[in-house]
């Protein structure tokens, strides 16, 4: 392992110019996991009831104070699937090290160790720089949190970087590089995982329905339970849908389209159904919660402003609103960075075809549509079932208080539709580089 670490120190090091923006990229995501980390154990290490000048008395109580630490911890989850996305794109780009290093006598398993460890320094440097940022915001506020905040301060700058190499591993497991300078992926069928899931939710669901029948168990808040199930089904069904709809409109397409670009999609989607799945997963998951969100948060204001509440009451119940909100609109910004990471990552993947392609004549602007329509197919259908489960999620939030059903949530999916093609489209610069005809020389 020792040995591991030193070249990708080494590695880490030499890398060329080309690679700095990928190592940005990694480095920003350690530190927005280190800010949200650090965040989280400020307000942890906050002893009893207090008094803070801040969020309208949200942060008073012990009981608000752990939601706002639960938020702060699930905000973790798509920084850590964007920088699964920065690892998977780091090793294909860096293919013709991964191939010299096979001939050097490395096995598979080792390459991808040093791919993971050279992610873990750029997240080191990451989450010292989040540290600091951090500590200086501290000194400003005049917050001098306790010795054990501390020691959890530390914590999470060590962890993050350890984290971090976890996941590319976890990521880079079904990558392989050969000596002969071709990387691929091999792994089983992603839709068993969702069916997994699926049935997790299906188990929530059921126990959340039979504690509600219950007198014993209203004290547990079946609702809660019934709404993570739901949200988890739908996730789970949505990226189910995205693998299952790329695979069969890649078949359909591949044998009907007349449209160059719409052929070139299809036979990629054909190829690799489940890409789709693994680069929307985060972005369907992030729908269901936003639409459920925006419809329980019209619901709510609609009942705060019939009742009877002193400003300091309404501002203390807005607050809490409005910090979900940021939360979800964090959650969704990362998500689509996640998405395109991964897109650029798919036509780095395919350099090779790319060049091919328009070596023999094809236009650069039809391959930017093919690549559009990767995102745009598949990612359709899925959206539309997400946005359902997140009216499901509302709708029963508006019938269980006796609230107004409102409509504006069901724009939410309309506009991640939106910004999820144009998070694709930032990864376009990078195609003219990958479908040079250079590229033909490494085959």
């Amino acid at each position: 392992m020792k040995a591991d670490i030193r070249i990708a120190w080494t590695l880490a090091r030499g890398s060329e110019r080309r690679e700095w923006w990928r190592i940005l990229l990694t480095a920003l995501g350690a530190l927005a996991a280190t800010g949200f980390a650090l965040a989280a154990v400020v307000i942890a290490a906050v002893p009893g009831q207090v008094s803070i000048p801040y969020g309208h008395g949200l942060l008073d109580r012990p009981g608000q104070r752990a939601g706002v630490v639960l938020t702060l911890v699930l905000l973790l989850l798509p920084v850590l699937g964007f920088l699964g996305q920065c690892a998977r794109i780091g090793a294909v780009h860096r293919h013709r090290r991964m191939a010299g290093m096979r001939l050097a006598g490395a096995t598979p398993a080792q390459v991808r160790r040093i791919a993971a460890v050279e992610s873990a320094f750029a997240c080191l440097a990451g989450s010292a720089a989040g540290f600091a940022a951090f500590a200086v915001f501290l000194a400003v506020a005049g917050h001098a949190p306790p010795p054990v905040a501390w020691a959890g301060f530390v914590g999470v700058v060590l962890a993050v970087p350890v984290v971090a190499a976890l996941v590319s591993v976890f990521a880079l497991r079904h990558v392989v590089a050969s000596p002969l300078d071709h990387v691929r992926r091999t792994g089983p069928d992603r839709g068993r995982r969702a069916a997994l899931v699926s049935l997790l939710a299906v188990g929530l669901i059921i126990v959340g329905a039979l504690l509600h029948l219950s007198p014993a168990g209203r004290s547990v808040k079946p609702f809660a339970l019934l709404i993570l199930g739901l949200v988890l089904l739908t996730g789970a069904g949505a990226v189910w849908l995205t693998g299952a709809f790329a695979a069969f409109v890649g078949r359909r397409l591949t044998i009907r389209a007349q449209n160059p670009a719409a052929l070139i999609a299809a036979s990629r989607l054909a190829q690799d159904p489940w890409a789709a799945a693994r680069t929307h997963a985060a972005v369907l998951l992030v729908t269901v919660v936003g639409v459920g969100f925006v419809g329980v948060r019209g619901v709510l204001l609609a009942a705060l402003a019939e009742g009877d509440y002193r400003p300091e009451s309404l501002a203390f119940y807005t607050t809490g609103i409005d910090l979900a909100g940021a939360a979800v609109l964090v959650a969704l910004a990362i998500s689509l960075c996640g998405l395109a990471v991964g897109t650029a990552e798919s036509l780095a993947t395919r350099r090779r075809g790319l060049a091919a392609q328009a070596a023999a004549g094809v236009p650069r602007r039809v391959l930017a549509r093919a690549a559009l329509l990767e995102t745009a197919l598949p990612l359709a259908p899925a959206l539309l079932l997400a946005g359902a489960g997140g009216t499901v999620v509302y709708v029963a939030y508006a019938m269980l208080v006796g609230g107004p059903v409102p409509l504006l949530p069901l724009l939410v999916p309309v506009v991640v539709y939106a910004a999820c093609l144009l998070a694709a489209a930032t990864s376009l610069p990078l195609l003219r580089r990958v479908s040079h005809p250079a590229e033909l020389r490494f085959t």
